[in-house]
C-alpha cells in the first residue's frame, strides 16, 4: 500500500540504532521519516513541519520523552505520539499517556507493529481532523445520517433545534428521514426544504464516507410580516401594515397604492403610529420596525 507523501512520521530516538531501522521500515511502507536524536531537535523540526504522527522514545538525556510529549502537545495538539519504550513499569506507562501519548510499543520494536499502529492512528487523527473542519466550517448545527436517511449522530443543538421545531411530532427523526433518504439520491447540491414540521427547516449537504453523509442545518429565519409588528406593538392592523411598508422605505403615495388607501389615510395611520411608538417622524418609526422585522 502506497501512502501519500503528506503521511510524515516524525522519530525521535537516541539510538541510531532504531533510528536507522525505523526509518528503512517506514520508507518501504511509502511514509515519509523524520528523525530527531532529542526532544530539542524535535521541537525544532514540528516548529517548521507538521508530522502525522509521532514515534517518541521514553527514555532520552537531557530532556526525556515525557517532557518532550508536553512540549509537543502543546506545539501540535492533534498530532498523535505513540511512545517507545522499554519499561514496562505500569506507572511509566501510565506517565506516558498523562504527558500526551496516545499509544505505546515496547521494545525491542517490531517493524510490522509499528507500521500498523501508525497507520491507524494516522487514518484516526486525519477522520478527527475532517470532523473538527465541518465543526468549523458550519459550528453545531452539523448531523450525519446513513443512505436511507437514517440518523447516526447529531450535536445536542441540532438535537435542541429539532425537537423544539418538531412540535407535536414524537419521532421527527423519522419523519425527517423519509425526506433525507429521497434527497440523497437526488440532487444534494441543492438545499432541502423540509416543511412537515411547525417551522420550516433548510438542510445542507457538507460531504460523504464511505455509506454515511454528514449534513448540516441552515437556521434562516422566516420573513417577517406585519402581523408580527401587530403582536410587539400597540398598534391596530391596519397601522402595523402602514408601519411595515414604512419600514421598507415606501412613501406614502407607494403605501396608499400597495394597501388600496388614499394618502391623506395613510399619514393619518402614521400619525396614530407616531403618538402610540412615541416617536415624531417616519425615520424613527422604520427603525424601530426594522429591529422588530430583523429579530
Amino acid at each position: 500500500m502506497n501512502n501519500k507523501i503528506s503521511d510524515v512520521v516524525l522519530v525521535v530516538d537516541d539510538s541510531p540504532e532504531s533510528l536507522g531501522m525505523l526509518n528503512v521500515a517506514l520508507n518501504t511502507q511509502g511514509f515519509t521519516a523524520l528523525v530527531a536524536l532529542n526532544g530539542i531537535q524535535a521541537l525544532a523540526i514540528c516548529d517548521k513541519v507538521q508530522p502525522d504522527v509521532i514515534l517518541l522514545d521514553a527514555v532520552m538525556p537531557e530532556m526525556d520523552g515525557f517532557e518532550t510529549c508536553r512540549r509537543l502537545k502543546d506545539l501540535l495538539p492533534n498530532t498523535p505520539i505513540i511512545f517507545m519504550t522499554g519499561l514496562t513499569d505500569v506507572e511509566d506507562i501510565v506517565k506516558g499517556f498523562e504527558a500526551g501519548g496516545i499509544d505505546y510499543v515496547t521494545k525491542p520494536i517490531s517493524p510490522d507493529e509499528v507500521i500498523a499502529r501508525i497507520k491507524t492512528h494516522v487514518q484516526t487523527a486525519k477522520l478527527a481532523l475532517s470532523a473538527q473542519d465541518a465543526l468549523d466550517h458550519v459550528g453545531n448545527n452539523v448531523f450525519c445520517v446513513n443512505n436511507e436517511g437514517r440518523l447516526s449522530w447529531a450535536t445536542p443543538h441540532v438535537h435542541a433545534l429539532i425537537e423544539e421545531t418538531a412540535g407535536d411530532d414524537k419521532s421527527p427523526w423519522a419523519t425527517l428521514s423519509t425526506y433525507l433518504q429521497d434527497w440523497l439520491k437526488d440532487d444534494t447540491s441543492i438545499n432541502l426544504r423540509v416543511k412537515c414540521f411547525n417551522d420550516p427547516v433548510e438542510i445542507g449537504y457538507e460531504h460523504a464516507q464511505k455509506n454515511m453523509h454528514l449534513l448540516h442545518i441552515k437556521e434562516y429565519k422566516q420573513a417577517k410580516s406585519a402581523e408580527d409588528l401587530k403582536t410587539h406593538l400597540p398598534i391596530t392592523k391596519r397601522e402595523s401594515e402602514v408601519l411595515f411598508w414604512v419600514s421598507y422605505g415606501k412613501t406614502s403615495w407607494e403605501i396608499s397604492q400597495i394597501l388600496a388607501m388614499s394618502p391623506r389615510t395613510v399619514n393619518k395611520h402614521l400619525e396614530q403610529i407616531f403618538r402610540k411608538l412615541g416617536v415624531d417622524n417616519r425615520t424613527s418609526a422604520a427603525a424601530i420596525s426594522i429591529r422588530i422585522l430583523e429579530s
